[in-house]
């Protein structure tokens, strides 16, 4: 992918699967050719990123089964981490466990304090194929963590319980998008 000052700068935002949609629910596939097709996913991906005002986004959320995601992020210090990885695998999740606000572009407006922890490390490569391992603290351990549940059929919803679930699924059930999902069969 040419550098660009602007990354998504040439892509296009692509539509949102919703929860609900079969796309979020499974595991996502090994990326096995690095080309111009998969430059213009991750081009794509950061413009509908930054179209949705997120901090990061997973192929699948716009329906494209492949282990990709794409991230803007702040840690606790605001230090701004940008940046994609193709095939990620998260290989470290330690320090405290925190309750946090965590939400998702796949349930918009529905936010929950979710249990992550504060350290992550996560390796994969770049989109030309070069090895990378991105360690993340604080907010950014939480965005690297909740990328990778996205890859293997996951979203935060998953880990909560009690009433913080039910009170999620409840908001996400009344949201004015949740007709428009059903509707559109996303």
């Amino acid at each position: 992918m040419p550098s660009r000052t602007i990354p998504g700068s040439s892509g296009r935002p692509r539509p949102l699967r919703l929860l609900g949609d079969p796309a979020l629910t499974g595991p996502c596939q090994e990326v096995t050719t690095f080309d111009g097709d998969l430059a213009r996913l991750i081009e794509d991906m950061y413009a509908t990123m930054y179209a949705a005002h997120g901090v990061g986004l997973a192929a699948n959320q716009i329906g494209v089964p492949l282990r990709v995601f794409v991230y803007d992020c702040p840690d606790d210090e605001d230090r701004r981490h940008l940046g994609h990885l193709v095939n990620p695998r998260l290989v470290e999740a330690d320090g405290p466990v925190i309750r946090g606000p965590e939400g998702c572009l796949s349930l918009p407006g529905i936010e929950a304090g979710t249990p992550r922890h504060d350290h992550a490390v996560v390796t994969g490569f770049t989109v030309t194929g070069e090895p990378r391992t991105v360690t993340g603290t604080g907010f950014f351990a939480r965005c690297l963590q909740h990328e990778c549940d996205h890859l293997e059929g996951g979203l935060y919803v998953d880990r909560l319980t009690g009433l913080r679930r039910r009170r999620a699924l409840r908001a996400a059930a009344k949201a004015p998008w949740a007709a428009e999902a059903g509707e559109s069969g996303r």
